[in-house]
């Protein structure tokens, strides 16, 4: 909506009900405290079967996440540098909320998928296996 996407999942009559009980008990829109979001369904594609490369996309980002928000983000179990991350900017210069990173090997960039859906402030971060060449054609687009 506006800029922002927007993602619609099916899910059971229950699961709707029950969001929709949240918002009436906490007080509707117009609360300023909000009931966490109901459980998201998992995805059609499993993400351990995907193909894994030393990239991973990440999608969701606040438009004023920095590099040291996505170090911080994956930790310190993860050896991760600045050089290593690729945030994504339109051709005005504002941030599209992704980045690229780049793992060590394959192996840690499927790893770090345990970070998925986590947060970044009030943000669910959504990471993808990527290819290096994903991540190329991205960070040119972002120079132009």
């Amino acid at each position: 909506m506006g800029r922002r996407y927007v993602e619609v999942f099916s899910c059971k009559k229950q699961d709707y009900y029950q969001a929709i009980a949240a918002e009436v008990k906490e007080g509707g829109y117009e609360s300023d405290y909000r009931a966490s979001p109901p459980p998201r369904p998992k995805r059609a594609q499993n993400k351990d079967q995907m193909e894994y490369t030393e990239i991973l996309k990440m999608r969701g980002l606040p438009y004023r996440c920095k590099k040291s928000d996505i170090l911080k983000f994956f930790g310190k179990e993860f050896n991760l540098t600045d050089d290593k991350i690729n945030i994504t900017y339109r051709s005005d210069g504002k941030a599209t909320g992704d980045a690229y990173v780049e793992f060590a090997s394959a192996e840690e960039a499927k790893e770090a998928m345990c970070k998925d859906n986590m947060e970044i402030g009030s943000r669910y971060i959504e990471l993808f296996p990527s290819y290096p060449d994903e991540a190329r054609q991205a960070g040119s687009r972002s120079r132009r």
